[in-house]
Protein backbone atom coordinates (compact mmCIF):
# COMPACT_ATOMS: atom_id res chain seq x y z
CA UNK A 1 0.00 0.00 0.00
CA UNK A 2 2.55 2.62 0.69
CA UNK A 3 4.49 1.77 -2.84
CA UNK A 4 1.36 2.17 -4.20
CA UNK A 5 0.53 5.31 -2.74
CA UNK A 6 3.94 6.63 -3.14
CA UNK A 7 3.82 5.52 -6.55
CA UNK A 8 0.35 7.49 -6.97
CA UNK A 9 1.75 10.26 -5.61
CA UNK A 10 4.77 10.59 -7.44
CA UNK A 11 2.92 10.36 -10.68
CA UNK A 12 0.84 13.57 -9.46
CA UNK A 13 3.72 15.38 -8.95
CA UNK A 14 4.43 14.68 -12.47
CA UNK A 15 1.52 16.16 -13.74
CA UNK A 16 1.89 19.07 -11.82
CA UNK A 17 5.44 19.62 -12.68
CA UNK A 18 6.41 18.31 -15.86
CA UNK A 19 3.53 20.45 -17.93
CA UNK A 20 5.46 23.56 -19.15
CA UNK A 21 5.44 26.26 -17.06
CA UNK A 22 6.00 29.82 -19.20
CA UNK A 23 7.69 32.67 -18.52
CA UNK A 24 7.43 36.17 -20.63
CA UNK A 25 9.92 38.31 -21.60
CA UNK A 26 10.25 42.22 -20.92
CA UNK A 27 7.12 42.76 -22.71
CA UNK A 28 4.32 41.48 -20.79
CA UNK A 29 1.93 41.76 -23.92
CA UNK A 30 3.91 39.29 -25.81
CA UNK A 31 1.86 36.73 -27.23
CA UNK A 32 4.31 34.16 -26.84
CA UNK A 33 7.02 33.16 -24.10
CA UNK A 34 11.02 33.10 -25.26
CA UNK A 35 11.39 29.76 -22.91
CA UNK A 36 9.83 27.17 -21.23
CA UNK A 37 10.82 25.14 -18.66
CA UNK A 38 9.79 21.58 -17.28
CA UNK A 39 10.46 20.33 -13.66
CA UNK A 40 11.54 17.07 -13.50
CA UNK A 41 12.07 16.08 -9.73
CA UNK A 42 14.29 12.90 -10.15
CA UNK A 43 16.19 11.20 -7.42
CA UNK A 44 14.89 10.30 -3.79
CA UNK A 45 15.88 14.03 -2.96
CA UNK A 46 13.02 15.28 -5.67
CA UNK A 47 15.93 17.50 -6.94
CA UNK A 48 14.05 19.70 -9.63
CA UNK A 49 16.12 18.95 -12.56
CA UNK A 50 14.91 20.92 -15.49
CA UNK A 51 14.65 21.18 -19.25
CA UNK A 52 14.35 24.64 -20.83
CA UNK A 53 14.00 25.28 -24.52
CA UNK A 54 13.73 28.73 -26.69
CA UNK A 55 9.73 28.70 -27.74
CA UNK A 56 10.58 29.53 -31.00
CA UNK A 57 13.20 27.25 -31.76
CA UNK A 58 12.42 24.08 -29.33
CA UNK A 59 16.35 24.10 -28.50
CA UNK A 60 17.27 23.09 -25.29
CA UNK A 61 19.45 22.38 -22.22
CA UNK A 62 19.10 20.13 -19.14
CA UNK A 63 20.19 22.05 -16.06
CA UNK A 64 21.35 19.66 -13.17
CA UNK A 65 20.49 15.88 -14.31
CA UNK A 66 20.76 14.10 -10.73
CA UNK A 67 19.44 11.06 -11.92
CA UNK A 68 16.76 9.05 -13.90
CA UNK A 69 17.72 9.88 -17.49
CA UNK A 70 14.85 7.87 -19.26
CA UNK A 71 12.55 10.32 -17.73
CA UNK A 72 14.45 13.85 -18.70
CA UNK A 73 14.69 11.89 -22.36
CA UNK A 74 11.23 11.19 -22.79
CA UNK A 75 10.33 14.46 -21.39
CA UNK A 76 12.21 16.06 -24.00
CA UNK A 77 10.84 13.95 -27.00
CA UNK A 78 7.18 14.45 -25.88
CA UNK A 79 8.01 18.72 -26.12
CA UNK A 80 9.78 18.31 -28.95
CA UNK A 81 13.25 19.45 -27.35
CA UNK A 82 15.99 19.04 -29.22
CA UNK A 83 19.00 19.01 -25.95
CA UNK A 84 22.12 21.14 -27.08
CA UNK A 85 23.34 21.56 -23.55
CA UNK A 86 23.80 20.51 -19.86
CA UNK A 87 24.01 22.71 -17.79
CA UNK A 88 25.32 22.63 -14.08
CA UNK A 89 24.49 24.98 -11.02
CA UNK A 90 26.82 22.73 -8.35
CA UNK A 91 28.03 18.90 -8.19
CA UNK A 92 26.28 17.60 -5.48
CA UNK A 93 24.93 13.91 -5.96
CA UNK A 94 21.73 14.87 -6.31
CA UNK A 95 22.51 17.61 -8.95
CA UNK A 96 24.89 16.07 -11.30
CA UNK A 97 25.10 12.10 -10.72
CA UNK A 98 23.29 11.41 -13.98
CA UNK A 99 25.85 14.28 -16.12
CA UNK A 100 28.17 11.41 -17.20
CA UNK A 101 25.49 9.43 -18.87
CA UNK A 102 23.49 12.09 -20.33
CA UNK A 103 26.66 13.53 -22.07
CA UNK A 104 27.32 10.34 -23.39
CA UNK A 105 23.87 9.53 -24.65
CA UNK A 106 23.53 12.78 -26.34
CA UNK A 107 26.79 13.99 -27.34
CA UNK A 108 26.43 17.25 -26.05
CA UNK A 109 28.71 19.83 -23.67
CA UNK A 110 28.48 20.37 -20.51
CA UNK A 111 28.58 23.75 -18.95
CA UNK A 112 29.72 24.23 -15.29
CA UNK A 113 29.97 24.28 -12.34
CA UNK A 114 32.61 26.45 -11.05
CA UNK A 115 36.12 25.15 -11.17
CA UNK A 116 35.61 25.50 -7.17
CA UNK A 117 33.18 22.25 -7.05
CA UNK A 118 35.83 19.51 -8.82
CA UNK A 119 36.13 18.23 -5.22
CA UNK A 120 32.57 17.15 -5.48
CA UNK A 121 32.93 16.11 -8.95
CA UNK A 122 35.64 13.67 -8.18
CA UNK A 123 33.00 12.29 -5.53
CA UNK A 124 30.11 11.28 -7.44
CA UNK A 125 30.65 7.95 -7.67
CA UNK A 126 31.82 7.41 -4.22
CA UNK A 127 28.09 9.73 -2.88
CA UNK A 128 25.93 7.93 -5.34
CA UNK A 129 26.74 4.42 -4.24
CA UNK A 130 26.14 5.58 -0.59
CA UNK A 131 22.66 7.12 -1.46
CA UNK A 132 21.83 4.29 -3.52
CA UNK A 133 21.34 5.22 -6.92
CA UNK A 134 23.10 5.22 -9.91
CA UNK A 135 26.03 7.16 -11.40
CA UNK A 136 28.40 6.41 -14.36
CA UNK A 137 31.19 8.39 -12.65
CA UNK A 138 32.54 11.67 -12.60
CA UNK A 139 32.42 14.17 -15.55
CA UNK A 140 34.52 16.48 -17.32
CA UNK A 141 33.05 20.12 -17.73
CA UNK A 142 33.59 21.49 -21.53
CA UNK A 143 33.53 24.54 -19.85
CA UNK A 144 33.62 26.22 -16.29
CA UNK A 145 31.66 29.09 -15.20
CA UNK A 146 32.28 31.73 -13.16
CA UNK A 147 31.05 35.42 -13.19
CA UNK A 148 30.58 37.31 -16.11
CA UNK A 149 30.10 34.50 -18.16
CA UNK A 150 26.60 33.55 -20.26
CA UNK A 151 25.35 30.58 -21.33
CA UNK A 152 22.91 30.21 -24.24
CA UNK A 153 19.54 28.48 -24.80
CA UNK A 154 18.95 28.54 -28.46
CA UNK A 155 19.45 32.36 -29.33
CA UNK A 156 18.57 33.18 -25.93
CA UNK A 157 21.45 34.54 -23.24
CA UNK A 158 20.93 33.71 -19.47
CA UNK A 159 23.69 35.42 -16.85
CA UNK A 160 26.39 33.14 -14.60
CA UNK A 161 26.55 34.38 -11.13
CA UNK A 162 29.16 32.54 -9.40
CA UNK A 163 27.10 31.82 -5.71
CA UNK A 164 29.58 30.24 -3.39
CA UNK A 165 28.30 29.33 -0.10
CA UNK A 166 26.54 25.99 -0.23
CA UNK A 167 29.28 25.03 -2.02
CA UNK A 168 32.45 26.54 -3.63
CA UNK A 169 31.52 26.52 -7.16
CA UNK A 170 27.95 26.83 -6.86
CA UNK A 171 26.65 29.39 -9.84
CA UNK A 172 23.04 30.46 -10.60
CA UNK A 173 21.54 31.00 -14.50
CA UNK A 174 19.60 34.17 -14.70
CA UNK A 175 17.26 35.16 -17.85
CA UNK A 176 17.08 38.54 -17.72
CA UNK A 177 14.13 39.40 -20.15
CA UNK A 178 11.92 36.46 -18.27
CA UNK A 179 12.99 37.39 -15.01
CA UNK A 180 13.49 34.24 -14.26
CA UNK A 181 16.30 32.31 -12.01
CA UNK A 182 17.51 28.95 -12.01
CA UNK A 183 19.10 29.00 -7.99
CA UNK A 184 20.23 25.26 -7.80
CA UNK A 185 20.60 24.92 -3.33
CA UNK A 186 21.53 28.49 -2.62
CA UNK A 187 18.32 29.98 -1.96
CA UNK A 188 14.62 28.27 -1.30
CA UNK A 189 11.19 29.51 -0.75
CA UNK A 190 11.34 30.42 3.11
CA UNK A 191 15.05 28.67 3.44
CA UNK A 192 18.69 28.60 2.08
CA UNK A 193 20.73 26.20 1.26
CA UNK A 194 22.69 23.78 3.97
CA UNK A 195 26.55 25.04 4.46
CA UNK A 196 27.57 21.91 7.01
CA UNK A 197 29.04 20.02 4.22
CA UNK A 198 32.96 20.62 3.06
CA UNK A 199 33.26 23.23 1.53
CA UNK A 200 29.88 24.81 2.59
CA UNK A 201 30.26 28.34 4.05
CA UNK A 202 27.78 30.26 5.98
CA UNK A 203 28.75 33.88 5.46
CA UNK A 204 29.71 33.18 1.76
CA UNK A 205 26.29 32.34 0.96
CA UNK A 206 24.11 35.10 2.62
CA UNK A 207 26.84 37.45 0.88
CA UNK A 208 25.68 35.33 -2.34
CA UNK A 209 21.88 35.61 -1.97
CA UNK A 210 21.98 39.30 -0.59
CA UNK A 211 24.54 40.94 -2.68
CA UNK A 212 24.62 39.01 -5.91
CA UNK A 213 21.29 37.62 -6.46
CA UNK A 214 18.89 40.35 -4.76
CA UNK A 215 19.81 43.25 -6.64
CA UNK A 216 18.39 41.34 -9.81
CA UNK A 217 15.26 42.86 -8.46
CA UNK A 218 11.86 42.00 -6.76
CA UNK A 219 10.19 40.81 -9.38
CA UNK A 220 12.76 37.71 -10.25
CA UNK A 221 10.92 34.30 -10.54
CA UNK A 222 13.34 31.75 -9.21
CA UNK A 223 13.30 27.85 -9.57
CA UNK A 224 15.16 26.15 -6.82
CA UNK A 225 16.62 22.79 -6.62
CA UNK A 226 14.08 21.39 -4.09
CA UNK A 227 10.35 22.50 -3.63
CA UNK A 228 7.97 25.28 -5.70
CA UNK A 229 9.40 28.47 -6.90
CA UNK A 230 9.26 31.92 -5.31
CA UNK A 231 10.45 35.41 -5.75
CA UNK A 232 13.63 37.13 -4.50
CA UNK A 233 11.26 39.86 -3.30
CA UNK A 234 9.24 37.27 -1.35
CA UNK A 235 12.29 35.94 0.13
CA UNK A 236 13.91 39.60 1.02
CA UNK A 237 10.60 40.38 2.94
CA UNK A 238 10.09 37.11 4.67
CA UNK A 239 13.11 34.69 4.42
CA UNK A 240 14.19 33.86 7.62
CA UNK A 241 17.86 33.68 6.72
CA UNK A 242 18.26 36.50 4.55
CA UNK A 243 15.18 39.30 4.38
CA UNK A 244 16.01 42.47 5.18
CA UNK A 245 14.70 42.35 8.91
CA UNK A 246 16.87 39.09 9.60
CA UNK A 247 20.05 41.40 8.32
CA UNK A 248 19.08 43.89 10.43
CA UNK A 249 18.98 41.30 13.69
CA UNK A 250 22.24 40.26 13.17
Amino acid sequence: MALRDSEESRSRQDRLLCHPTFWHGGDMNAPIAPLRVAVIPVTPFQQNCSLVWETATGRGAVVDPGGEVDRILATAEREGVRIERILITHAHVDHAAATAELQRRLGVPIEGPHEGDQFWIDLLKQSAEQYGFGCEGPFKPDRWLGDGDTVSIGDQTLDVIHCPGHTPGHVVFIHKPSRFAIVGDVIFQGSIGRTDFPGGNHPDLIHSIRNKLFPYGDDVTFLPGHGPTSTFGAERRANPYVSDAAVKRR
